[in-house]
């Protein structure tokens, strides 16, 4: 889950069935956690890990929810929570 806010609105976008390890999921989150929304697009260009494109798209569906529904500013957006939690486990 990815909550942008703006002067006390949030708006926020979840994930669901992104088929990765909930560890290196949170190696990439620790990193944008607190950040502007530019910033954390920037570090997740940047970022060699696999795990940064669904995280990215993430981010970019919050903001843009932010955008279309509430009419925010890019430059005015920061990431204030981040979190990754584990699905279920695939039966073998």
């Amino acid at each position: 889950m990815i909550r942008i806010i703006k002067k006390k609105v949030e708006v926020s976008a979840l994930g669901k069935h992104i088929c990765m390890s909930a560890h290196k999921a949170r190696r990439i989150i620790d990193q944008i956690r607190g950040r502007s929304y530019e910033e954390a697009l920037m570090i997740l260009e940047l970022m060699p890990y696999r795990a940064c494109y669904p995280i990215k798209k993430l981010v970019y569906s919050a903001a843009a929810n932010g955008i279309h529904n509430l009419g925010f500013n890019e430059a005015s957006l920061f990431i204030i929570k981040a979190e990754v939690n584990e699905g279920p486990t695939p039966k073998s």
